[in-house]
């Protein structure tokens, strides 16, 4: 089977979605500093952490379709 690049609207889209996790990351790691429950932080540092592994995977999706067109 033959490997595709992504087409231009697939490529809009998920450049779309990494600047929305990549805004989202940053809220909850900025918002972090003026929350005082601790539970809340742990929650808020685990969306961080997933977030950051989100944003390397969408870009290694969008450097290697990039690489295949």
């Amino acid at each position: 089977m033959a490997t595709q690049g992504l087409a231009l609207h697939e490529t809009l889209e998920m450049h779309e979605i990494l600047n929305f996790k990549t805004v989202c990351m940053t809220k909850s790691k900025t918002m972090q500093a003026l929350v005082t429950d601790e539970e809340l932080k742990a929650i808020m540092q685990k969306d961080v952490e997933q977030s950051t592994r989100a944003i390397s995977d969408l870009q290694d999706l969008l450097s290697r379709a990039a690489q295949i067109q």
